[in-house]
């Protein structure tokens, strides 16, 4: 989709876009460039959507001490 700058700098979003991002009346965004130089439009304090593993991160647990599972990898102490 494209657009045209109006003689005050003012850009229009597309209504498909604005309604899929949430763009509403009064929603602050933001201007950055990109690594490839590219212009990104965000919306202001947006962060990035999680990763399909942060939900887990930090949630493995076995009940067991770290000794108690190293003996397991090891093979316990059978002498």
């Amino acid at each position: 989709m494209s657009t045209n700058v109006t003689s005050k700098g003012q850009v229009t979003i597309p209504k498909p876009l604005r309604d899929q991002f949430g763009i509403k009346p009064g929603t602050q965004v933001e201007f950055k460039v990109g690594p490839d130089g590219n212009l990104i439009l965000t919306k202001a304090g947006a962060t990035t959507p999680p990763g399909r593993f942060d939900a887990m991160r930090g949630r493995a647990t076995s009940g067991m001490t770290t000794e108690e599972i190293m003996a397991l990898f090891r093979g316990g102490d059978e002498d």
